[in-house]
């Protein structure tokens, strides 16, 4: 089979940082706050943070704000290794990524302008996805093996 040159897998564009007059650290750590009042409110996904966080959601906020203001700004403030973190978490469920998106997405749509809840819903399933990937999706070996 021969590979047509239109039909060559891309590299998608690079993710620039997001530049808008109200976003800023502050604005990202509302947002983060108001999507994780949420998730600690959720009957599923409220026990599994709480289990994890316990009583150090300051740190735990904080470190999630630097975490976007990564992946929005590019401002490099996040260092951490998010899927070995995950990994950890086995009481998490495929599912769950749903609810957590779900969550997301409300909390953006509500608090941030439409392009900008775009940018950051769009990154956030992009994120979501990786994880869902890394912590439950396993090839077959041949000869029926897992």
């Amino acid at each position: 089979m021969t590979i047509q040159p239109t039909a060559r897998l891309q590299r998608p564009p690079e993710e620039r940082p997001l530049v808008h007059p109200d976003v800023d650290r502050d604005f990202i750590g509302r947002l983060v706050r108001e999507f994780y009042g949420r998730v600690r409110r959720d009957e599923r996904l409220g026990p599994i943070f709480a289990g994890v966080v316990q009583d150090n959601w300051e740190p735990h906020l904080e470190k999630m704000t630097d975490f976007w203001c990564s992946v929005i700004l590019k401002d490099g403030s996040y260092s951490g290794r998010p899927v070995p973190a995950h990994l950890k978490l086995k009481q998490v469920r495929e599912e769950d990524f749903d609810i957590w998106l779900d969550h997301f997405r409300s909390a953006a749509d509500e608090r941030c302008p439409p392009e900008v809840a775009k940018t950051f819903v769009d990154r956030a399933e992009r994120i979501a996805n990786s994880l869902r990937l890394a912590m439950f999706f396993r090839l077959e070996r041949p000869g029926g093996g897992a």
